[in-house]
């Protein structure tokens, strides 16, 4: 039986199946939610749940995650997951 790869959350650093995750990816200096997992790029794992969000923001993950210098700008990950949660 094949689940699928397993990835670790850049916010509560737990292992979880692909599927439970969402990718965000970086493009022209801003993250950006990936949950087609179509674009390019290195990509970093994230529950779709904001206190994920909030602790990857306070420990600073997605820039060593994606491997780049400096703050991101996580508002467009943050607009994602509110839509999703209806909040």
């Amino acid at each position: 039986m094949h689940i699928g790869p397993v990835r670790t959350c850049v916010g509560c650093r737990l292992r979880a199946v692909d599927a439970e995750l969402l990718r965000v990816v970086l493009v022209a200096g801003v993250l950006v939610p990936d949950p087609g997992r179509r674009r390019p790029g290195r990509g970093a794992w994230l529950h779709p749940d904001p206190e994920c969000l909030r602790v990857a923001e306070r420990r600073r993950a997605f820039p060593r995650a994606l491997r780049v210098p400096g703050p991101l700008d996580v508002a467009a990950v943050r607009e994602h997951l509110e839509q999703r949660l209806g909040t």
